[in-house]
C-alpha cells in the first residue's frame, strides 16, 4: 500500500468526526467497483465465458465511471457533515440569529442525508449488475465477484445508517422522503445479495 492509502486510513482513525462512516461507505463502493472490474476483464474476450461478455462490457463501462464517482462521494460526505457542525456553531443570541441557525442546520442536515443516499444509489446500481456476472462470468474469479457483491451491499447498509442518523435528528418532509428512498434501496439490496450468494454457492460447488 502506498503512503496516500495509509494517509486516508490515518485520517479515518483520527479523533476527528470526519471522515467517518459515510466516507467509508463510499470507499467501500470504490473497492467493490475495482473487484467487479477485475472479474469483468477476466471474463471479456475469453470464449469459455462468452455468455458473460455482454454484462462484463456493461460493468467495465459503468465501473470506471462509478469508481471515480465513489471517490468524489467520499469527499462530499465529509464536507457535508462538516457543514452540519458549522451550522450548529452559528450564534443564537437573538431571534433572528436563531432563525438563521435553524435554517442552516436544516439545509446542512438535508445535505448530510442526501450524500449517503447518493452512495446507496450508486452502490445499488453496481449490485444490480452483479447477478449476471456471477452466473456467467469467469468462474476462476467467483470469490472476487462474491467479495465485490458483499462490499457493494455493505456500502449500501453503511450508507443507510448514515441516512437514518441524519433523518432522525430533525422533523422534515424532505428528510422523510430521503428515508423512504433509502429503505427501499436497502430492501431491494437484501434480495439481490441473497440471490448472488446462492449463485456463488452453486458455482463454487
Amino acid at each position: 500500500m502506498n503512503d496516500g492509502y495509509i494517509s486516508v486510513l490515518n485520517d479515518i482513525s483520527s479523533d476527528s468526526p470526519t471522515p467517518g462512516g459515510g466516507t467509508v461507505a463510499a470507499l467501500t463502493l470504490s473497492h467493490a467497483n475495482s473487484l467487479a472490474l477485475m472479474v469483468a476483464r477476466l471474463t471479456i474476450g475469453k470464449e469459455k465465458w462468452v455468455d458473460g461478455h455482454a454484462v462484463a462490457e456493461e460493468i467495465i463501462l459503468f465501473g470506471k465511471k462509478s469508481m471515480k464517482r465513489s471517490l468524489s462521494l467520499a469527499k462530499e460526505d465529509a464536507e457535508a457533515f462538516d457543514k452540519v457542525m458549522s451550522a450548529y456553531r452559528l450564534p443564537k443570541f437573538d431571534e433572528q440569529e436563531k432563525i438563521v441557525r435553524k435554517m442552516a442546520i436544516l439545509s446542512a442536515t438535508i445535505g448530510a442525508a442526501n450524500t449517503p443516499l447518493s452512495i446507496a444509489k450508486e452502490s445499488f446500481e453496481l449490485l444490480s449488475k452483479l447477478p449476471d456476472l456471477a452466473r456467467y462470468g469467469n468462474s476462476n474469479a467467483i470469490t472476487d465477484l462474491a467479495s465485490s457483491s458483499e462490499l457493494a451491499y455493505t456500502a449500501i447498509y453503511i450508507a443507510s445508517l448514515n441516512v437514518k442518523i441524519n433523518v432522525d435528528s430533525m422533523e422534515n418532509d424532505e428528510l422523510d422522503n430521503i428515508q423512504v428512498t433509502s429503505d427501499e434501496i436497502l430492501s431491494k439490496s437484501k434480495a439481490l445479495i441473497e440471490e448472488i450468494r446462492v449463485i456463488v454457492a452453486e458455482r463454487m460447488s
